[in-house]
């Protein structure tokens, strides 16, 4: 088996059938306290038993841990503290030492339209080295979100252009926003041929509705969820994943997901 299928497999290991339930659980460095990551062990228990396929998570959560599910282990990070550098997201970690750590994989992020853009993107093409080289997955959490952001007549808001971004840098998938519509969000599919996934944002309360928004982007080519706020920081987070789970890999109706949650 060559380099690059040794690469695809463990991707595939992550993406069951190209489809994947990915909670990133590293927001706790961002910021303090954050609601439903009090008691991570409890939370991964969860996310275990009731069918995440991968966990992102920063490294000292990573080595604390075992591998199941799978984490992908953050490199990037950044607080609210950092005043005009705080979505500034510097590299605290290698694709060598997530190795080393047993993860599975990695993650990046970068924040498009950001006064220090141009640093994430070196930073992102740093890693994409080292993960070509060491064959591991690499996820881009590339969110068009900066002040600088440029979308006049853009109907994706810049969401494609970053997934066409991850692809070009050599990311295995990408994380991004909704746009908004699965018209949208299917242009944003159609920028590059890597597995799309969408983010959740801050916690709603009405998984009901993020099951909808699933719903819309799988049925435009959406490869699944990065989500985590909407997850963890619900009252029932299992409810939430086994209805995901219904809706992403077992084919079921919006309907049938949305009784996990009821």
């Amino acid at each position: 088996m060559g380099s690059s299928d040794e690469r695809a497999r463990r991707v595939s290991n992550l993406m069951p059938n190209g489809k994947a339930i990915w909670v990133p659980i590293d927001h706790g460095v961002s910021s303090w306290p954050v609601q439903g990551l009090q008691d991570t062990a409890t939370l991964l228990s969860s996310l275990r038993k009731d069918g995440c396929d991968a966990v992102i998570a920063h490294k000292g959560v990573v080595s604390a841990n075992d591998s199941s599910p799978p984490f992908l282990m953050h490199l990037s990070a950044s607080t609210i503290h950092g005043g005009r550098h705080s979505s500034d997201k510097v590299l605290v970690a290698s694709a060598e030492e997530a190795v080393a750590r047993g993860a599975a994989g990695v993650s990046v992020q970068v924040n498009l339209g950001d006064e220090f853009e141009y640093r994430m993107l070196e930073r992102l093409g740093r890693v994409s080295e080292d993960c070509h080289r060491l064959q591991i997955p690499l996820l881009g959490m590339i969110y068009p979100r900066g002040p600088g952001l440029v979308v006049d007549g853009d109907p994706t808001n810049g969401a494609a252009h970053a997934v066409r971004l991850a692809w070009e840098l050599g990311c295995d998938a990408v994380k991004t926003s909704w746009p908004g519509s699965k018209e949208a969000f299917a242009e944003v599919v159609s920028a590059a041929p890597i597995p799309v996934l969408i983010a959740g944002g801050e916690s709603s309360g009405d998984f009901a509705t993020v099951l909808k928004m699933v719903a819309d982007s799988l049925s435009v080519g959406g490869a699944g969820v990065c989500m985590g706020r909407q997850i963890f920081a619900d009252l029932e987070p299992a409810k939430c994943i086994r209805a995901l789970r219904a809706l992403i890999h077992e084919g079921a109706s919006l309907e049938d997901s949305v009784k996990h949650v009821l």
